[in-house]
């Protein structure tokens, strides 16, 4: 809000019921090639005790994702740098152009703030029952920019809908997180997929495509990371 010349800058989440929350919950995946063996990735993971997934990658037999969060963005610039440095990760080879990181956020009407922003992410990606994962990014155009309040809402509806019919029946359970200038490519969000099976999350993005959000207010899509989770961290 602003009056005059003052600015003033609210960055709180807000949910319903004029709940606030300071606290997010930030992810990164980082894609690497070049592993034959994925045992001491494993080991490592499990001796760092950090809050991650490792995903084998299923376009290269060669290749796995690491998935790790924390509230702290320090956390992937620390110990999640000094893991990928070490000498379980340190040989394998970057995928920078698959390189992820967002943050969870509010749109303003979730009824527990905290399960939305800290407890939901976490247990959507380290449940054991959802192994298989799509990752993706995507930037909308200026046309949505331009779009009215009720209108953005309308076309943002139509998606939520959709993904929340998947998620109802247990076929893909997905994970927002926002990216503004976070990524290189200059992304809005990376939104991750997870469930039992992997045809029904390829099954939900082929059937986003016919939505207004993705036909008409999209300006790019992807790259797509798949993967299916060989590890995961406990769920705390």
């Amino acid at each position: 809000m602003s009056t005059g010349d003052e600015v003033k800058v609210d960055v709180r989440e807000r949910g319903a019921n004029q709940q606030t929350s300071e606290r997010r919950l930030f992810m990164q995946l980082q894609v690497f090639g070049g592993c034959s063996d994925a045992k001491p990735l494993v080991r490592a993971l499990e001796a760092s005790r950090m809050e991650a997934v490792l995903y084998q990658d299923a376009n290269d037999p060669r290749g796995v994702g690491v998935l790790g969060m924390s509230e702290d963005p320090a956390f992937f610039v620390g110990p999640f740098r000094e893991l990928l440095n070490g000498a379980a990760f340190g040989e394998l080879v970057l995928k920078p152009e698959l390189t992820m990181l967002g943050r969870t956020y509010a749109s303003g009407f979730e009824a527990d703030l905290d399960e939305w922003l800290l407890r939901r992410p976490r247990k959507t990606t380290l449940n054991p029952a959802w192994p298989w994962g799509i990752w993706y990014p995507l930037r909308r155009n200026g046309a949505f920019a331009r779009l009215s309040p009720q209108e953005q809402g309308s076309v943002i509806r139509e998606h939520s809908v959709l993904g929340r019919a998947y998620g109802d029946a247990d076929l893909a359970h997905d994970v927002r997180l926002a990216c503004h200038g976070l990524d290189v490519n200059d992304n809005d969000f990376v939104i991750g997929l997870v469930g039992r099976e992997l045809h029904p999350l390829s099954h939900l993005v082929q059937a986003m495509r016919k939505t207004a959000q993705t036909s008409q207010y999209l300006a790019t899509l992807g790259p797509f990371f798949v993967g299916h989770a060989l590890w995961q961290a406990p769920c705390r």
